[in-house]
């Protein structure tokens, strides 16, 4: 499945849905997770309004893999700890804790940001 939308919050449940019906019992609660928070990490990081591209695919050996491309290829995800009391920074540590692996492929005028989710056979 790819989309291209603009990284606007009224799209990212949109996304979540059109992700369920892809990808039909093969969707998890992590995989949404990871469509809603890097598309939400576009929003506030590179900009609302910001045209990108959401590829979701089953790799060969059962996992889900989700990639969101965008035009910002300077501003890359952190993964911090938050504090107790902090009001964000939390989306890169919930990727990696769901995620089997994550990562960032730089270009010279894009970048995408990906993971990888086990799929319903790994979890079970």
């Amino acid at each position: 499945m790819t989309v291209r939308l603009l990284a606007v919050p009224k799209e990212v449940p949109l996304l979540r849905r059109a992700v369920r019906a892809h990808l039909g019992t093969a969707a998890t609660c992590e995989v949404e997770l990871c469509v809603s928070e890097l598309v939400g990490n576009v929003i506030r990081h590179v900009g609302e309004g910001t045209p990108v591209t959401v590829h979701v695919r089953r790799t060969g050996d059962g996992r889900t893999r989700v990639e969101v491309t965008d035009p910002d290829p300077c501003a890359l995800p952190v993964l911090l700890r938050a504090a107790v009391d902090d009001e964000s920074g939390r989306g890169i540590a919930l990727l990696d804790a769901v995620a089997l692996r994550w990562g960032v492929r730089q270009e010279e005028a894009r970048k995408t940001v990906w993971c990888e989710v086990a799929g319903e056979s790994a979890t079970a």
